[in-house]
């Protein structure tokens, strides 16, 4: 039998791939066309890809008065979408249930929502929805349907909370759009003064839906767990509309993770590599350690290298990329990559960017010169184990461990201000090379930065 023959793709075609979203294009497709299974796929492709782009499919849950309405309605306008509530669709075969306070059987909201979406302003603005889905087999059907929110928000708050909203709704007359005397008032004096008693649930309805959704929204949760986010909704409605405003303008992250860690000395380029690397599998390059692994490897490139090495010289730009190039085509690389310690300069950025190795995540951990210094000019690192000390950061753990610290000459004061303005010097052209770098405050506590890079890492 012959042996298989892996087949890489090559850097050009994975690169215009990745840039032009050939990947999540691709899947959406083949799901639609596995659920949906129309009598002609062509057609329906060519319908599918008519759309615009990324349109809004969002799926608001949570309790009674937490809120739901308000922050679908806001979202709504401001994605210029389409906003769905369970007045959408009020009609013949609905009413008993709704006068009833009762669960809309799944298979009849299905039909009903299918109906809905399948209109023009749906089709072109995409959908926020709220209110509509209260039940586990109500989500199972939609989904069945092919009826599949990219972001469900769950709104939440304590149960004191959610009663004092209840008593308090305000409406206006005019748009239909509610308020609350404490939580949410319009900034529109007009608006204000036509205010109205909203409709207030009584305590029995109020209770009834309140049990309701502590018995469903387990099983929701379950069937929406890769799409939802939770949010607190006892906090100011302008804080908690941004919060979810923020969650639905992401979308999961499909590209393999390229990413390069920008900074001055003593900005914890390292350590945030290692940990992203740990916890993610990412290969972790960096620069000074690769070319000192090059030149231990005593190979002709090694060889060119060591002397710039042994006299401390900057090695030749030309030099490292001929080493990064060879690294970063290993295999191991295509599961994604963390580079730092490179570029340096401008002229580096643009030479590295000319290469199939471009980063599509970069970040610049931005730190003062005073911090820069601190960090690095206290630093020591034991010869025995190779942990890097600082007495506040990472402390010694012994008077043993104290005694054999050793210090690098090129980490004086001195040596550490010129390579911190060099890398200032440089920062407004690095950010010209890279536009859509995204700048972190490196001054905070490691782990506070390390939850930052993670969240940009993973969303778009």
């Amino acid at each position: 039998m012959d042996a298989v023959k892996h087949v890489r793709i090559p850097l050009d075609i994975a690169a215009y791939a990745e840039s032009h979203h050939i990947l999540e294009l691709t899947q959406e497709l083949v799901r639609g066309l596995v659920i949906e299974q129309p009598d002609d796929p062509l057609e329906w492709l060519i319908r599918e890809l008519k759309k615009p782009e990324r349109l809004p499919r969002v799926l608001v849950l949570g309790p009674p008065a937490v809120g739901k309405r308000s922050v679908a309605s806001r979202l709504a306008a401001e994605l210029q979408a389409v906003h769905l509530s369970t007045d959408s669709l009020e009609d013949v075969q609905t009413r008993p249930y709704l006068e009833n306070n009762q669960v809309i059987p799944a298979e009849l909201l299905c039909s009903l929502v299918q109906q809905r979406l399948a209109e023009t302003d749906c089709f072109n603005r995409g959908w926020i929805m709220d209110g509509i889905i209260q039940s586990r087999l109500q989500a199972l059907a939609l989904q069945r349907a092919g009826i599949l929110p990219e972001h469900v928000v769950h709104l939440f708050a304590p149960e004191d909370v959610l009663q004092e909203r209840n008593q308090g709704r305000m409406m206006d007359p005019n748009t239909g759009d509610m308020y609350h005397i404490t939580f949410i008032w319009p900034d529109d004096r007009a608006a204000a003064d036509r205010l109205v008693r909203g409709p207030v649930l009584s305590e029995e309805t109020f209770a009834a839906r309140l049990q309701r959704y502590r018995c469903e929204i387990t099983g929701l949760s379950s069937a929406y767990k890769h799409s939802m986010k939770v949010f607190n909704s006892d906090q100011p409605h302008e804080d908690v509309y941004e919060q979810v405003l923020a969650f639905v303008k992401t979308r999961d992250c499909q590209r393999t993770p390229r990413v390069l860690l920008l900074g001055p000395p003593g900005a914890g380029k390292s350590l945030q590599a290692q940990r992203l690397s740990h916890k993610y599998n990412l290969v972790n390059i960096g620069c000074s350690e690769l070319l000192r692994a090059v030149v231990e490897d005593r190979s002709e490139l090694g060889a060119q290298i060591e002397p710039y090495l042994d006299g401390e010289s900057p090695v030749p730009d030309q030099l490292v990329l001929q080493v990064l190039e060879k690294r970063l085509n290993k295999e191991d690389c295509s599961r994604g990559w963390i580079l730092h310690g490179f570029p340096e300069e401008i002229s580096q950025a643009w030479a590295l960017k000319k290469t199939f190795h471009h980063p599509n995540r970069v970040f610049f951990l931005d730190l003062c010169e005073e911090e820069s210094v601190d960090r690095v000019c206290l630093r020591a690192t034991d010869p025995v184990t190779g942990i890097s000390h600082h007495p506040i950061s990472c402390p010694v753990p012994s008077a043993e461990v104290q005694r054999r610290l050793q210090t690098n000459p090129a980490n004086s004061k001195e040596a550490v201000l010129r390579r911190f303005q060099h890398f200032s010097s440089q920062v407004a052209g690095l950010s010209a090379v890279y536009p859509d770098a995204i700048h972190i405050d490196a001054e905070q506590d490691p782990q506070s930065v390390f939850e930052v890079l993670e969240k940009k890492l993973t969303t778009n």
